[in-house]
């Protein structure tokens, strides 16, 4: 099923109740990890400068000195799509993705699931043509006609209004990154521990416990991506790189589309710089890849901060808490020794188990990855939900209240939970959404 036929639960019995939206003042995110030392403090800096790299075909065109774009993409910078409430969030108000369409004289049509005021999107299509699974992305644009682009290039975007049609697309939206070392740095022992202490009471709410997805190749878990796919920060940023942007790196150095006559550069375009021309405070950054500089931003980035409590978030707090919404967001891990300042030995509030579970037929996007079927999700991070402005994997909604709603549907293992939320009093069930906002 398509998201555009996924009906998911039955909305509104939350009555009355509303998300009283992104919570104002300060960001409370973007910054490093405090504990840094000096040299660490200017990686991070200079790390955070090329997370902020605008890339073009060959780094030739008017802001956009980064090279290697295309042939195809989704965006031309990491930190246009991860840009709420801060650089490395995730996706910002006005969508970026509809100017760039047509950027440096491009002539891609917008997808009608982009919108100026929706969220950044990926697209992936469930089935190939003969109806094998295919669950891989397909990138939005092309660089045909880009003033940059070589012009022999003459590659067209895929037919979105033919997958749409027959229910063949999903979509996916950008998660944010901030506090992403201190997950990496977890231990598996750790995470399966927790998921043991919670696995009693997530069994009484029909909850299955401990279903990490692993690697293939050394049998640890995986923890990064919507569906837990990813191993580390590092190929995380790699795939990112390649699959969002066109550009090939040390991790995935070979072109999605080698089409002749669309390649412009040598591969891979991201790699070890052996001479730096414009040397930052961080040698370390000037001598990285892109790629081990976006990984770098990342894993030195500082949790999200929540607001201070009130009664009312206490009160919600308690409420998520009864209605069993921490069996699976889970509130606490502890991470391990790190070569990092701030990150060894640290008890960090992630509301994240980090395993998959089943979400059921409302939110399942046919798509595998790992040992992850088409209904599995990796538990959603909390942190930092009170300045998010969209939800859910595909970014289907801009409402708290209809994101938890969302959780039930046939085969979903929140039904329990969210019909005990359901059995809330209003003001209760406003305490929720209201403590979800604080954090």
């Amino acid at each position: 099923m398509g998201l555009l036929a996924a009906s998911g639960a039955a909305f509104g019995q939350a009555a009355g109740v509303v998300d009283p939206g992104v919570r104002g003042g300060a960001a409370g995110a973007g910054g490093a990890l405090s504990g840094l030392t000096t040299l660490q403090q200017q990686f991070f800096t200079a790390a955070q400068s090329r997370f902020q790299e605008v890339d073009s075909v060959s780094g030739t065109a008017p802001g956009a000195a980064g090279a290697g774009l295309g042939p195809r993409f989704n965006a031309d910078g990491c930190a246009v799509c991860h840009a709420q409430p801060a650089v490395g969030g995730t996706s910002p108000a006005i969508n970026p993705q509809v100017a760039i369409a047509t950027k440096n004289g491009a002539q891609n049509a917008v997808p009608s699931f982009i919108t100026s005021n929706g969220p950044v999107r990926e697209a992936r299509f469930i089935k190939n043509p003969d109806g094998t699974p295919d669950g891989g992305v397909h990138d939005l644009f092309v660089i045909t006609r880009r003033a940059d682009a070589p012009t022999s290039c003459n590659i067209a975007q895929p037919n979105f209004a033919q997958a749409i049609a027959a229910n063949n697309i999903i979509f996916r939206i950008p998660t944010p990154l901030f506090g992403a070392g201190l997950v990496e740095n977890t231990p598996d022992g750790n995470l399966k521990t927790d998921s043991v202490n919670i696995s009693v009471p997530q069994a009484a709410l029909g909850i299955t416990s401990g279903l990490f997805n692993i690697s293939g190749n050394d049998g640890t878990i995986t923890r990064f991506g919507w569906k837990a796919q990813n191993k580390s920060l590092l190929i995380f940023a790699g795939e990112a790189y390649n699959v969002e942007q066109g550009v090939t790196n040390e991790l995935f150095p070979n072109e999605r589309d080698d089409t002749h006559g669309c390649v412009a550069n040598a591969t891979p375009e991201d790699s070890t710089n052996l001479a730096v021309t414009e040397p930052s405070a961080s040698p370390a950054s000037d001598f990285s890849s892109d790629t081990v500089n976006f990984a770098a931003f990342m894993r030195l980035s500082a949790a999200p901060t929540r607001i201070a409590p009130t009664n009312t978030t206490v009160q919600g707090n308690n409420q998520f808490v009864n209605v069993g919404c921490g069996r699976c967001h889970i509130p606490q891990h502890t991470t391990a020794q790190s070569p990092f300042g701030g990150q060894s030995q640290v008890t960090y509030s992630p509301f994240s188990d980090f395993a998959l579970h089943n979400m059921g037929t409302g939110l399942q996007d046919q798509v595998s990855q790992g040992v992850a079927n088409g209904q599995q999700f990796r538990t959603a991070p909390l942190w930092g939900i009170g300045q998010r402005l969209f939800f859910l994997h595909d970014g289907r909604t801009n409402s708290l209240v209809t994101a938890v709603e969302a959780h039930a549907s046939p085969g979903s293992e929140a039904n329990q939970v969210i019909n005990n939320f359901n059995l809330l009093s209003p003001s209760d069930q406003q305490a929720v959404i209201n403590f979800l906002r604080s954090l």
